[in-house]
């Protein structure tokens, strides 16, 4: 009776340990998913800046100053390694890129560029998209640090090497000038 009791007791340890980790993995991967949903978007503006600046640069070109300044930010923010590097690097490019735009008070023909104007509106709706990835993110993020905290989960996230995530916040930046 008693080695059937020890083996039941084993078996539920087992299938507790085992569900456990598999419910911590998808978690995990679940964070995972949701950072490339934010490095997808990143891409997106890194892939934008190339050409807003060539359609300023051609009615700037004294400006060469800020479409350095600009470049050096992308080439940062594309290759920052952590999320805090990452954070730091993309509200530098932002500040930038909001310094290339507000150019377009300087030059009336820039203001009234179609290829400008697309260009700020891909960036707005780039900027919208990655808002959203963020906060799909940070949700992932907060649901997978309550669960390796939770009791009786903590007991094995940490044995296991499951570590608490960071957050991806949003930096105040000025906002982008969409107005033609």
């Amino acid at each position: 009776m008693r080695l059937w009791f020890a083996g039941f007791v084993l078996i539920a340890l087992l299938a507790f340990v085992a569900i456990t980790f598999n419910e911590l993995v998808a978690a995990r991967n679940g964070v995972r998913k949701a950072w490339s949903g934010i490095d997808v978007q990143l891409q997106r503006r890194h892939d934008l800046v190339p050409q807003l600046v060539a359609v300023v640069k051609g009615y700037a070109e004294h400006e060469r100053s800020t479409f350095d300044a600009v470049a050096q930010s992308r080439a940062r923010a594309q290759a920052s390694g952590s999320i805090v590097a990452r954070q730091q690097a993309e509200t530098e490019l932002a500040g930038q890129l909001s310094r290339v735009l507000a150019l377009q008070e300087s030059y009336p023909d820039l203001k009234a560029s179609a290829n400008f104007l697309q260009l700020q509106r891909d960036l707005v709706e780039t900027e919208d998209r990655l808002q959203t990835a963020r906060s799909a993110y940070n949700e992932a993020v907060r649901s997978y640090n309550v669960q390796i905290q939770n009791f009786p989960e903590f007991l094995l996230a940490r044995p296991f090497g499951f570590r608490e995530a960071e957050y991806f916040q949003a930096q105040d930046r000025a906002p982008v000038n969409v107005s033609g």
